[in-house]
């Protein structure tokens, strides 16, 4: 079965609340950049991103199977769990190969420019800081034009 769309709603907020609101999931990947609002979205947006313990019901919603949520950094926004603005980077950057590259890009730069045009509160892991070494500058200068 098929969730309803973005379309319906005014905000991927909205829209997140209504398909997954109070499961026992965490929002990941771009739908997390999304909720936390470091990337705007895409219009008619269909599908959305979750860990889960268990598969749900929805064939538009990727749920990443994983055994516990141990470990996963989050931040709980009314009653919607996401991954933390640390986790969902590195989350990304790990996954560089199967992302959306530009929800990657504008994030970093919405997170660049809410933070003081600043990484520093960034927790990027040692494994992914070559990859993110690789496109930082990209996000910099995403709202430059440069």
């Amino acid at each position: 079965m098929v969730s309803i769309t973005s379309n319906e709603f005014l905000t991927n907020r909205a829209w997140h609340r209504a398909v997954v609101g109070g499961e026992n999931v965490i929002l990941r990947h771009t739908s997390a950049l999304e909720h936390l609002e470091l990337f705007f979205g895409y219009m008619n947006e269909k599908t959305i991103d979750v860990y889960a313990i268990t598969p749900g019901p929805f064939e538009n919603v990727n749920y990443h199977i994983v055994e516990t949520f141990d470990g996963i950094e989050t931040v709980r926004i009314g009653n919607m769990l996401c991954t933390s603005a640390s986790q969902t980077f590195n989350d990304m950057l790990a996954d560089f190969d199967n992302i959306d590259e530009q929800s990657l890009i504008e994030g970093l730069a919405g997170y660049y420019y809410s933070h003081g045009e600043s990484f520093d509160e960034l927790d990027i892991k040692p494994e992914n800081m070559t990859r993110f070494n690789s496109i930082k500058d990209w996000a910099i200068e995403y709202y430059s034009g440069g």
